[in-house]
């Protein structure tokens, strides 16, 4: 019989993690480096259950579960012994995957890179501490604030597309085509809240609305085409249009957004986020809209309206989404079903006329066919349920707290600052005191806990001048801020006596001292 103790199976279990998945990895593991002789049953069940302080029962569901995926096998009478086809399969893996090692060579970085069409990691990106949530004052932008009920109903809408009634969608490729029952509920729940109206040929599903832009881009931009961009902007967005070879037009950003002007001229797309702009987070007023969609059709232009954070206006009267004003057919709508719920669960969409619609699919069926049809169901069912609605509801309430805290907290403490104005959202666009490097706040904000994202980045030429911040909210508690805020005007102290000591006579080669003795 196999000593349980020389094995490592019963070192205690988290009992935050399923127990059985636990079980079955430590005996996996134990399998793989040879503590479990394949001539040797595993421990009994009582044994194991005893030693883990968990039931029979469990235990020998790992078991059973074990030997169905030929892990294990059972014999009458004596227990579970290692498979030994398994043994086979893994020694002569093991082994080709030694011989292969061996005859290996470290190629020359030039053999790839030489080769490489494009860099993408050349590009400027946005950086966020990886550790995020490890500090306790996390301004991060781009993370939804934590609604246990919303985790719990789609975790049961998960369950729900995984039963038979769903399983034929499930387990078929849909090549090209979409979800029917979440085209269904974009057309009924998401579509009407932004002002306009769409048929199911002119809704594509996508992974998330940057997936999205880089569709579209794809489709409409390459050299030769000039693409309006906002500045700052998003500057994901703007990396992939430079990829794809088009020629940026800067448009200026103010408190009412994107400024349309004679520098529109000759764009072939203009790309917007009107209801957030990003980064700044200001909505643009319903006069900008107008005129931007005259200079459309004026100067032949199309519009990508990227509509990342519709549902999360809640101060003031809600606009409709751009699209909701076109008469000329002239904007392509991008959206996200994620990001106001669970932004790592990557779901979007696209609004256009038919006819882009039947190119993007093909496009897209080139890249990855189409987003999981599991998620996609999942979706359906939680919008259908009413659940999406009631999360959204949920998340306007507590975030409008957040939001004005954060406003109040900044002007108590943070006077010498200037805050943008917004309308909702889960983030605000700062200015920190001239003299005042971002990256040089930042690293002193995180040596006292409070992680913030430089602004820098979403300039076209970055530069110490834009001494700029985003503060995330979404993931800090409202009780915490007024504390984070202080860690804020801590850093902010000493990144201010920083600069006065450089700016001062005495910092300078051969300046004069100004302590207390000086004359």
């Amino acid at each position: 019989m196999i000593e349980i103790e020389e094995t490592s199976l019963a070192a205690p279990l988290d009992g935050s993690k399923p127990l059985q998945r636990q079980i079955q990895e430590r005996i996996v593991a134990a399998i793989l480096r040879g503590a479990i002789a394949s001539h040797e049953p595993l421990p009994a069940t009582r044994v194991l259950a005893r030693q883990l302080q968990v039931s029979r029962n469990t235990v020998t569901l790992v078991y059973e579960k074990m030997a169905e995926d030929g892990y294990l096998v059972s014999v009458g009478r004596r227990g579970f012994f290692i498979d030994e086809r398994f043994l086979r399969q893994h020694e002569k893996a093991a082994r080709t995957a030694s011989r292969e090692a061996g005859r290996a060579e470290a190629p020359d970085a030039g053999l790839w890179t030489g080769r490489m069409r494009l860099r993408p990691t050349l590009q400027p990106n946005i950086r966020k501490p990886d550790n995020w949530q490890s500090f306790p004052y996390p301004f991060i932008y781009g993370h939804a604030a934590a609604d246990p009920v919303s985790i719990s109903r789609w975790r049961d809408c998960i369950r729900q597309a995984g039963r038979a009634e769903h399983l034929g969608q499930l387990m078929n490729d849909l090549v090209d085509a979409d979800d029917p029952l979440l085209i269904e509920q974009i057309i009924r729940r998401i579509l009407p809240r932004r002002g306009f109206r769409a048929g199911k040929d002119e809704i594509l599903v996508t992974i998330g609305s940057q997936n999205a832009v880089y569709l579209l881009s794809r489709l409409f931009c390459g050299p030769g085409v000039k693409v309006g961009f906002e500045n700052p902007g998003y500057v994901d967005a703007r990396n992939i249009f430079t990829l794809d070879g088009a020629e940026i037009v800067d448009l200026p950003v103010d408190a009412s957004g994107a400024r349309p002007d004679a520098r529109l001229e000759g764009c072939g797309l203009v790309y917007v986020t009107p209801s957030h702009q990003a980064p700044t987070n200001v909505t643009m007023t319903m006069q900008r809209r107008l005129v931007l969609l005259q200079a459309a059709e004026r100067h032949d232009f199309l519009i990508l309206e990227d509509d990342y954070e519709h549902e999360l206006n809640y101060v003031g009267p809600r606009q409709h989404a751009l699209r909701g004003y076109d008469q000329n057919g002239r904007v392509l709508h991008a959206g996200s079903l994620s990001k106001p719920v669970f932004p790592g669960l990557r779901l979007g969409f696209i609004v256009a006329p038919p006819d882009v619609i039947t190119e993007l699919r093909a496009l897209r069926r080139l890249m990855f066919r189409h987003p999981s049809v599991l998620d996609q169901r999942a979706m359906a069912l939680f919008m259908s349920e009413g659940h999406y609605d009631a999360h959204i509801r949920r998340q306007q309430g507590l975030l409008a707290r957040r939001w004005a805290t954060m406003l109040s907290e900044i002007e108590r403490q943070l006077p010498d600052c200037t805050v943008t104005m917004t309308t909702g959202g889960s983030a605000l666009w700062i200015r920190l005191p001239e003299g005042i490097a971002a990256a040089r706040f930042q690293a002193e904000a995180a040596s006292r806990g409070a992680a913030v994202e430089v602004g820098d980045i979403h300039f076209r030429e970055p530069g110490a001048e834009h001494n700029f911040l985003r503060l995330g909210y979404g993931p800090i508690e409202n009780a915490q801020i007024p504390a984070g805020i202080a860690v804020l005007r801590q850093a902010l102290d000493h990144c201010l006596a920083e600069r006065d000591r450089c700016r001062s006579p005495a910092a300078a080669p051969g300046g004069q001292g100004g302590g207390p003795d000086a004359q």
